[in-house]
């Protein structure tokens, strides 16, 4: 399937961004890698629209599949051309439906791996399952190992991901995973608001050091939330630790969920006499009533990445600003095929 005209967004063409510009950016520059063969591009059914502008920023086809479900709700899955000796990325976000996408992305796998690929790489922009990374409770699982192990067994060779909730997710893996920070495309954004007297918010201690590093860059300010969480996606703010009276304040998360810990830390923030205040993630889950909450809070604008697609609701809402990461997924793309540094990306 050839990539549509106009497949980047109009907010994010190549000729108006920062960073394709940083990348030269070149749609027929795709060299082959001989130790892995040509390059190909597939995407299962929970992205298709992300994977068609990786290919449009590649200059590459997008790659023929058949996928269907039976009626009982089994996934059906061919692939419809030769893949033999190829190197294969798969593009598949594990969003919502989470599950289903989960499996898909599997057999997926497992269909490219008994098809004689030379190296299969899931690119897996939104990580399902990796807030479960951890025993804090007892007799609960670690989810996200489970899905590293379900991931290597079905037969990926590398993962490509994007702002993983907690880093030490790369470790629950026996193969390379080459962890993304969207932290450019938001950091092009946020300069074009142009916000003054600005402080950067981390909603929770685990977030400082994301917010720490885009705030240097922006030569803001940083503050934090002091929260706990009183229940099932349910957070109380305790305190604001950081000047934020008269300022802008811009809080930065890696999801959104429900939106209850956001809307919750606009709220502090107001009480402590902040100015207007923005927002930023680079996952949009907002499942739930994140929508409701989102409009009736004092939220100017909030940004956030397509690493998960926004159904009609969300992208109808004025406050919501979509970001397209595909350049930056498409670069990584070409360089782990020519074999060449990914971590330069964020030098």
């Amino acid at each position: 399937m050839a990539p549509e005209a106009g497949a980047f967004p109009i907010w994010r063409r190549p000729s108006d961004s920062r960073l394709l510009r940083r990348f030269r950016y070149n749609p027929v520059r795709v060299t082959a890698n001989f130790s892995y063969g040509e390059l190909k591009i597939f995407s299962g059914r929970a992205h298709p629209a992300l994977a068609q502008e990786i290919c449009a920023y590649l200059g590459l086809p997008l790659g023929e599949l058949t996928l269907y479900n039976f009626s009982d709700g089994e996934t059906y899955c061919q692939i419809d051309e030769n893949v033999r000796g190829a190197d294969v990325f798969v593009v598949q976000p594990t969003s919502s439906p989470v599950n289903d996408h989960v499996m898909e992305l599997l057999i997926l796998l497992d269909a490219f791996r008994r098809s004689s690929a030379s190296r299969i790489t899931a690119v897996m922009p939104y990580f399902g399952y990796g807030r479960q990374d951890k025993k804090d409770k007892p007799r609960v699982p670690i989810a996200a190992k489970l899905m590293a192990d379900l991931l290597t067994a079905s037969g990926a060779d590398r993962i490509l991901t994007m702002d993983l909730h907690a880093a030490q997710i790369q470790g629950f893996f026996n193969i390379p995973v080459d962890h993304l920070f969207a932290a450019p495309v938001l950091l092009d954004a946020i300069r074009e608001l142009d916000l003054q007297d600005l402080v950067i918010v981390s909603p929770d201690v685990g977030g400082v050091a994301r917010a720490r590093a885009i705030g240097k860059r922006l030569g803001a300010s940083l503050a934090i939330i002091d929260k706990r969480r009183t229940g099932k996606n349910e957070t109380e703010v305790l305190n604001v630790i950081g000047d934020v009276e008269g300022r802008n304040v811009l809080i930065i998360d890696d999801i959104i969920d429900t939106a209850g810990t956001l809307v919750q830390a606009e709220e502090a923030l107001r009480r402590q006499g902040a100015r207007k205040t923005y927002a930023a993630a680079v996952h949009p889950v907002l499942s739930g009533p994140a929508i409701q909450r989102l409009e009736a809070s004092h939220i100017e604008t909030l940004l956030v990445t397509n690493t998960i697609p926004l159904d009609s609701a969300m992208a109808r809402s004025p406050r919501i600003r979509p970001l397209s990461i595909a350049p930056l997924l498409g670069e990584a793309i070409q360089r782990i095929h020519q074999g060449t540094s990914v971590s330069s990306l964020f030098v």
